[in-house]
């Protein structure tokens, strides 16, 4: 007999939980983890090398997520783990050694923050230069409406400090090395790995990099401070699993240029993080600006919604090029 008998409840695939969530819900945790980046980072330089807390970061996220993970690395193919560590590198190291050693250098942490915001336009350009894609106009109004409101909220970030010109490039190679990344993993053909081996891979192979770079100026020894302890337990929990995991969460549930434009709404977000931590003053023209992004981020997400729409209503319909 070839009756298909029904699936019994308890062996039922269950849905995972981040497709389970609203996609609205994952955007706004991304840009709470996201953005405390850089306040830990800002906590973080008064009581180590900002590379130093980066290093140690990684190599205690690597630590704690191997008991989870090793069965699934056993059983990846090296090729597939090869091109998600060449992701890794470039989103992790790539884009926290242009934003670290920038400020290290006299950066200010600011316009720092600012470079590593201009990401939605950075990869917008990068796809449309580099891959041939046409994004709808109002995808590019959108962007452009959000970079002015993230411009007038961080308006006073816009002053030039004591680093050699060429410092200020590192923010810039920074986001750059993230846009890269980005654009890489949402257009691999390779097979994809789950979100823990995948984070575990980019912090394992990235503690190398800052390992490097920060091991050939100082020793790597921990700093025996509760501020070094409570920097890496803040930049681990909140930036690392929570920011970069949801990033790549969010990835997977909408476009590159959505994930990115959400972003726009970090430097105000961050602005609330610094005013509850460390009493820094609010004022009506940051919620303006903060209100001109949002109005950037609908604009995008409409326009990324209605080609989505699109597309699936015409599965065959070729690609811009």
């Amino acid at each position: 007999m070839n009756q298909h008998l029904p699936t019994p409840p308890s062996m039922q695939t269950r849905r995972p939980w981040r497709r389970a969530l609203p996609l609205p819900l994952l955007e706004a945790a991304l840009l709470l983890t996201w953005s405390s980046g850089f306040i830990g980072a800002r906590f973080s330089i008064d009581h180590a090398p900002a590379l130093l807390v980066v290093f140690w970061r990684c190599l205690v996220v690597s630590l704690l997520l191997s008991p989870f993970v090793w069965r699934t690395l056993r059983q990846t193919p090296f090729a597939v783990l090869l091109r998600h560590a060449g992701i890794g590198l470039l989103a992790m190291a790539g884009y926290l050694t242009g934003v670290t050693q920038g400020i290290a250098l006299g950066v200010p942490a600011g316009l720092a923050a600012l470079c590593a915001d201009l990401l939605p336009l950075g990869m917008a350009l990068l796809a449309a230069l580099l891959l041939g894609e046409r994004l709808p106009l109002q995808v590019w109004v959108g962007l452009v409406v959000g970079l002015l409101g993230m411009l007038w909220v961080t308006h006073d970030a816009l002053t030039l400090g004591t680093a050699p010109m060429w410092a200020y490039g590192l923010p810039v190679a920074g986001m750059c090395s993230l846009a890269v990344a980005t654009l890489w993993q949402k257009r691999s053909t390779v097979q994809a790995m789950g979100l823990l081996p995948n984070l575990w891979l980019q912090c394992f192979v990235s503690s190398f990099a800052f390992a490097a770079l920060e091991g050939s100026q100082r020793s790597l020894a921990p700093v025996a401070s509760a501020g070094f302890a409570l920097s890496v337990s803040w930049t681990v929990v909140l930036s690392t699993l929570g920011g970069y995991g949801l990033y790549w969460v969010c990835l997977r549930r909408s476009s590159a240029t959505r994930v990115a434009s959400v972003l726009y709404l970090s430097p105000p977000i961050t602005l609330l993080w610094a005013w509850a931590m460390f009493d820094e003053p609010l004022s009506w023209q940051m919620a303006a600006g903060m209100a001109l992004s949002a109005v950037g981020i609908c604009l995008v997400v409409r326009a990324e919604a209605r080609r989505s729409s699109r597309d699936e209503r015409e599965p065959n319909h070729p690609t811009p090029r």
